[in-house]
Formats: C-alpha cells, sequence, structure tokens
C-alpha cells in the first residue's frame, strides 16, 4: 500500500503540515523534527504526488478569512484593517461568516480549501473555545498540509500560528484604572465559561482582587452570560434585583457595555456618579452615547497587519514567530470617576 503523507506525520509524531514544510524546505521546522521526517520519508522512499505541488505553487492572491460575527463591531474593525493591510501587499480578503454559530465552520473551512486560498486567518468561534474541538483541530490540519494557517486564539492539537491580544495586561489596566481611582467594589459582568479569554480575564480578576486583600464577591462576578447587549442589560438589572451594587463596572465588552448603560438608566442612576464603567474592545460603540465608555483599545491597524503580514510570510515560507500578542491599551473617557469619601 503507498504511504501518504498522514502515515509519515503519524510515524514521526508530528503534524501534517510539519511533514509538508519539510517537503517544501521550509524554513521553519525544527532540526530535530527535519531529520526525523527526512529519515521516514527515505525509508519509504516517498515520491510527493508532482501534479499536486505544482497545482499548490500557483498563487491565488487570496487570503481566506474565518471569523465568528461580521455584526460584532469588533470583528468589523479588525476585518476591515486585514482588508487594508492585504490591498496594500497585492491580495485579496475572501470572508466567510459563521454568524456566532461555531458549528459552521467546517463546512465555511472547507469550501476556504476548495477555493484554493494561499492562506486562512480564523478569527473568534472556534479558536476562541477554552476546550478545543478536536475533530475541528483533525479538520485545520487537513488544510494545513497545503495552505497555511493563522488564528487568533489557540486551537489545541494543531501547530498554528497564533496572534493573541495579551488578556491578563487588558484586565490589568482595567483594574489598575479603577483602583487607582478608590474602587474596591468591583464587578465583572458579560461573557461566557466556554470562551478561552473570557476566563483568562475572570482568574486574572479574581486574582488582583485577592492581591489587594478586597472583598471578591461572587454575585459580581456572570457565571453563564453572554456578549450581547441583552446579556450585559440582564446581569446589570440581576444586581439591582439583589440589592448590593458595585461602585464600578467592568463589562466583557462594548455589547454587553451598552446593555450595562440600559439598565442603570431605568434604574434612575447615572453614570460615572454613581456606577462607574469600563469595558473591552473600544469599537465604535464606546464612544457614540451621552456618556463615552472607557474601554480597552487593540490596536486594530497594528492587529490586521500584523495577522496578514504573518499570512503572506508563511505563504512565502518565511519565519514567522509561533506566537505573537497585541499590546492592549486603555482610551480613558468620561464613564469612570474616583469615588468620594
Amino acid at each position: 500500500m503507498a504511504i501518504t503523507i498522514y502515515d509519515i506525520a503519524k510515524e514521526a509524531g508530528v503534524s501534517t503540515a510539519t511533514v509538508s514544510r519539510v517537503l517544501t524546505n521550509a524554513n521553519n521546522v525544527s532540526d530535530s523534527k527535519r531529520r526525523i521526517v527526512e529519515d521516514i520519508i527515505q525509508k519509504y522512499n516517498y515520491k510527493p504526488n508532482v501534479m499536486a505541488r505544482r497545482l499548490n505553487d500557483k498563487k491565488t492572491m487570496t487570503i481566506g478569512v474565518l471569523t465568528a460575527d461580521i455584526r460584532n463591531p469588533f470583528y468589523a474593525s479588525l476585518f476591515i484593517e486585514c482588508e487594508r493591510r492585504a490591498n496594500e501587499k497585492g491580495y485579496s480578503l475572501l470572508l466567510f461568516n459563521s454568524l456566532n454559530i461555531n458549528s459552521l465552520e467546517f463546512g465555511h473551512l472547507e469550501k476556504l480549501n476548495e477555493q484554493h486560498v494561499d492562506a486562512v486567518i480564523l478569527i473568534g468561534g472556534k479558536v476562541d473555545e477554552l476546550l478545543s474541538d478536536m475533530k475541528f483541530a483533525s479538520k485545520v490540519n487537513d488544510v494545513m498540509v497545503k495552505t497555511p494557517v493563522v488564528i487568533t486564539g489557540k486551537l489545541d492539537g494543531t501547530d498554528c500560528y497564533q496572534v493573541n491580544i495579551d488578556q491578563q495586561q487588558a484586565i490589568d489596566l482595567v483594574l489598575n484604572h479603577l483602583l487607582e481611582n478608590g474602587h474596591k467594589r468591583i464587578a465583572l459582568l458579560g461573557g461566557n465559561s466556554s470562551v478561552q479569554s473570557t476566563v483568562e480575564k475572570r482568574l486574572r480578576f479574581k486574582q488582583t482582587i485577592l492581591r489587594y486583600e478586597l472583598e471578591y464577591i461572587d454575585s459580581f462576578v456572570s457565571n453563564e452570560s453572554g456578549y450581547q447587549m441583552t446579556d450585559g442589560y440582564e446581569e446589570m438589572n440581576r444586581l439591582f434585583e439583589g440589592g448590593d451594587l458595585p461602585s464600578a463596572v467592568i463589562a466583557i465588552n462594548d455589547f454587553a457595555a451598552v446593555g450595562i448603560v440600559k439598565s442603570i438608566t431605568e434604574h434612575k442612576m447615572s453614570i460615572p456618579k454613581d456606577v462607574s464603567l469600563v469595558s473591552f474592545d473600544n469599537t465604535f460603540i464606546s464612544d457614540m452615547g451621552l456618556v463615552g465608555i472607557t474601554s480597552i483599545d487593540y490596536d486594530y491597524p497594528e492587529f490586521g497587519k500584523v495577522l496578514i503580514d504573518s499570512a503572506i510570510r508563511l505563504i512565502e515560507n518565511k519565519d514567522v514567530p509561533r506566537k505573537q500578542h497585541i499590546l492592549p491599551k486603555l482610551l480613558i473617557r468620561e464613564s469612570c470617576s474616583k469615588v468620594l469619601g
């Protein structure tokens, strides 16, 4: 029976993408892995399909982008910057949107593969999951045999290239700002425990509260919520119903922040006089209300540039760091004030 690239990867204990990079003489493979793979190739006298290799050498000058939900201004802002950078570099983007239904990503990924895009970028959705879907990881590994994949989260079981936000620094910036303004009773509302970035924020939040010897109040941190306006609204209403209010609220994103603002307003209270509010993402939503919301910005132009440049360098078989981080910054507006007294 003819040996395949999958057989070589299994025997070598590496991914099919690593075998593919050895076959194409790419630089981004360690010497030890390269020797193991080359020995197995020689052992079986493996010859890759010449026609497939020739087809793979033809560039379409197109990069596929699979995003969780383009209606979310975070994803929209990042995609725009990716498109701007891709156009500067002579590439076009092919967008697939999963409408926040992660199961759709299997079909979208297959369609991108059929389009013979030169690289794939995965933004949100499956790569945001705390527990990686091994079936999806296997699908991505199949794509990576011929096509490099860059992601904005993590995907265990693959060796995708990652460009991620420094979530710990993001929550640190928010908490430092609130603590410097005298806030000791702080809530963190919105988000879901199945999402890696939310779990990281919640863990860091609890660590910081306890490190400063402040009271950690379970009801001040959402358990199972979400990222929509209704989620922020319902979570803030929950605090009002409980009768124990924080002096400051951290919204998991700008969508949730809008819902929190609505709840506070309906309860005849104001921001920041009665409750201070900070958020993540710094999308256009954060600065369109009567009170501008202090929010964490992710430098979308730089974020998009790093994603596209990484994809293009991989297309050109050039070295790319396995993991890169985008450094957040805090944009201060009117929604947060000092605690008086």
